[in-house]
């Protein structure tokens, strides 16, 4: 009888030590918010946030998502511009990007509406949460979306987009339509890029950096749709470039014909590639080493 209480705390503390170990690994997770504001306008852009359960109900939802959001994003804090209460249906919005409009907002997760701000969401998930920028304007106002939501790229690559929304079949089932003449937009303004019947558009991406784009359309209103293009440009090697230009200033003004040929091996090294593990620090000491070897020679030269 002894075994048999011993072998079945055993399996109790086992048990409890993986809920624990589960409790643990869910306790938080990374997601991407975008939030648009009374204006029609995106405030949040598909944004990293770190996800805690802020109403410590043993899970992590769409209202923990905003709620975190909103202390990262929001002036003030979720305090100032996030508001739900409980009611017999379950958690309500009543305020969201500091608008209160009597509960005409949106929210969905990868693009999908949801049930509630309860439902639950995991580490990945784009969350995604709308004020409706007219109350007045239910039947012409479409959440919308593009086929990916974020993608790394070289300057001048061209990226292709399908730009979608929502509509109602005869069964008033929510099915994805394209979206044909929008307007693509990067960081806000005019792209000159329209999507075509399909809801496609090819974009050239010139700005390095962090790029926003989004689209617009005349007739309907578009819940602003998210891409995000980090663009790689140039920055490295116009920074090597010019430190290497200093460098080269500084041993014209210091050095004779056998520094110059120093500056000369300085510049090659300089315009390489910093991942070779060249650096201006090295090419800087064979001048140094260059100038003294001169001196020395100069030196000896009166000696003599």
């Amino acid at each position: 009888m002894k075994k048999i209480i011993t072998a079945a705390a055993a399996a109790l503390i086992t048990c409890s030590a993986m809920s624990l170990t589960s409790f643990a690994a869910e306790a938080s997770a990374d997601v991407f918010v975008s939030v648009s504001d009374e204006n029609g306008k995106l405030a949040v852009a598909h944004e990293a946030v770190t996800v805690s359960d802020t109403d410590r109900d043993g899970k992590l939802t769409v209202c923990d998502a905003l709620v975190c959001a909103h202390d990262s994003f929001y002036e003030g804090g979720a305090a100032a511009g996030f508001k739900a209460s409980q009611t017999q249906y379950g958690i309500s919005l009543d305020k969201l990007w500091g608008t209160e409009n009597g509960g005409s907002y949106g929210y969905c997760v990868n693009s999908s509406s949801c049930l509630s701000l309860s439902d639950e969401i995991k580490s990945g998930d784009s969350v995604y949460a709308y004020v409706y920028p007219d109350v007045n304007a239910w039947s012409t106002t479409f959440f919308s979306w593009f086929d990916k939501n974020e993608a790394d790229a070289e300057q001048g690559a061209e990226v292709e987009l399908t730009l979608l929304r929502t509509s109602y079949d005869e069964n008033y089932q929510m099915v994805p339509v394209p979206v044909e003449g929008a307007d693509v937009t990067i960081n806000g303004r005019s792209s000159g890029y329209k999507t075509d019947a399909e809801g496609r558009a090819v974009i050239k991406l010139d700005d390095s950096g962090r790029n926003v784009i989004s689209a617009e359309a005349e007739g309907i209103i578009l819940i602003p749709p998210v891409f995000i293009a980090n663009v790689d440009g140039e920055e490295t090697a116009v920074s090597t470039a010019s430190a290497t230009a200093a460098v080269t200033t500084a041993t014209k003004t210091t050095a004779t014909t056998a520094v110059s040929k120093s500056s000369a091996v300085s510049t090659s090294a300089g315009s390489r590639s910093p991942k070779t593990g060249d650096t201006d620090a090295a090419a800087a000491l064979v001048v140094l080493g260059a100038g003294a070897l001169t001196a020395f020679a100069l030196r000896k030269k009166n000696e003599d």
